[in-house]
């Protein structure tokens, strides 16, 4: 019996949640209200992801289908699990993303797939769905599309003329790993896709001789998501892996996602699931990297296995490690330093920079830039204030561990 469009519309905006590389940060600002089109790229309604900047994006997460040929052991959808298996059309796919939009719901659309048939034949429907929504109906919200890392060149290139984001997924941090329990799919292949990709992209950054003009192509630029907890890879080479990621194929973001095993006692794979703090830790410390000059090594080299803290933050994991780093005193030590502070963001950092030019900074001054006393006190020197044997102390750590939990007996 053949199921019903919100039948559907529930199994495959479930099967969605499995992807994580879905916000629209980075995209050029359209909006239809001059041009006479639909949608708009800002704007607010029910948050299935935030922006960096903190706005709140809606977007219709779904899967064009969950069928798929590859049997890939950690994915809930490969094709020897017994999961319920829905598609839409791609003319369905279009009205719901436009029917959604008109009662406000979404900003934009997040479209994935299972691969059905050929790489090339699931690429092409999912572009068909972007140039209906564009061309047809002339939709100007968000679009951020999953490509099929085998799909031809051409049709990875039609879609970034359409979608403002495109995603390859990398799958796990190894080789290794993805050919154990992915072997249908190719690392060297996904690379390949990702890299020609980026060189598009940059192609299409540079004017045209005769108009001077940028071509509008992927303009919120790739991103990939990477599996935690799959294989057997520690945090240092899950981060070290998304060093290479950023560096080589200039990805706006990784994406981490926390591993839910699949019970299958025919499948080779860990019984224990992650918890989702280790993914939340991967993020803090991507961000580390990204953003605070930090360096991979710098960030695992003190923990144990090349496993992150799951009780600490990783800035503030690394500052109990090298002591002798600090204090630092807030009117003297230079931008890179300040932002190792634990308890010190780049907001912060630029405020401290523009104050001291004034005046001496003390304690008050960081209580007026809302920063926490508690977390930073150790770490630095201000006028009127040095940690003395603060710093020094070997309990400092339990100073910020989280305090322990009763246990609840059922």
């Amino acid at each position: 019996m053949k199921k019903s469009l919100k039948e559907r519309l529930a199994i495959l905006s479930d099967a969605a949640k499995y992807d994580a590389s879905c916000a629209s940060s980075g995209t050029t600002k359209r909006n239809s209200s001059a041009s006479g089109g639909l949608g708009s790229t800002e704007g607010s309604g029910i948050c299935h992801a935030y922006a960096p900047d903190g706005r709140c994006i809606s977007l219709l997460k779904i899967l064009m289908t969950n069928f798929c040929i590859y049997d890939c052991a950690y994915c809930i959808n490969r094709s020897s699990s017994n999961v319920e298996r829905a598609r839409f059309s791609v003319e369905e796919v279009v009205w719901l993303t436009l029917e959604f939009y008109r009662r406000n719901y979404i900003e934009g659309l997040f479209l994935s797939s299972g691969i059905i048939r050929s790489s090339d034949h699931t690429m092409e429907e999912m572009v068909r769905i972007a140039r209906e929504l564009r061309v047809t109906h002339n939709f100007r919200g968000y679009i951020h599309l999953k490509s099929i890392p085998e799909a031809s060149a051409a049709l990875i290139e039609e879609a970034g003329l359409y979608a403002d984001r495109l995603s390859i997924n990398i799958e796990l941090p190894t080789d290794a790993g993805l050919t154990r329990y992915a072997p249908e799919k190719r690392p060297a292949g996904i690379r390949k896709s990702m890299g020609d990709l980026r060189l598009k992209i940059e192609e299409m950054r540079d004017p045209t001789l005769q108009t001077k003009r940028i071509r509008r192509f992927a303009p919120a630029g790739q991103s990939t998501q990477m599996i935690v907890g799959a294989d057997q890879a520690n945090d240092s080479v899950i981060l070290g892996t998304s060093a290479r990621l950023y560096g080589s194929y200039g990805l706006r973001r990784v994406y981490y996602s926390a591993f839910s095993p699949i019970p299958d006692a025919s499948r080779n794979l860990p019984l224990v699931k992650p918890p989702l703090m280790r993914e939340h830790r991967l993020y803090q410390a991507d961000w580390l990297y990204r953003f605070y000059g930090f360096g991979i090594e710098e960030i695992t080299r003190d923990q144990p296995d090349g496993m992150l803290d799951l009780d600490l933050d990783p800035k503030l994991a690394w500052a109990l490690a090298n002591r002798q780093r600090f204090p630092v005193d807030i009117n003297k030590a230079d931008r890179e330093m300040l932002l190792r502070v634990p308890g010190f963001g780049t907001k912060i950092v630029r405020a401290i920079l523009t104050a001291r030019r004034h005046r001496t900074l003390r304690l008050e001054d960081l209580v007026r830039l809302k920063v926490s006393l508690k977390k930073v006190q150790a770490f630095i020197i201000a006028e009127g204030w040095t940690p003395s044997r603060l710093i020094d102390r070997p309990d400092l750590r339990t100073m910020f561990a989280p305090k322990p939990e009763q246990l609840v007996l059922l």
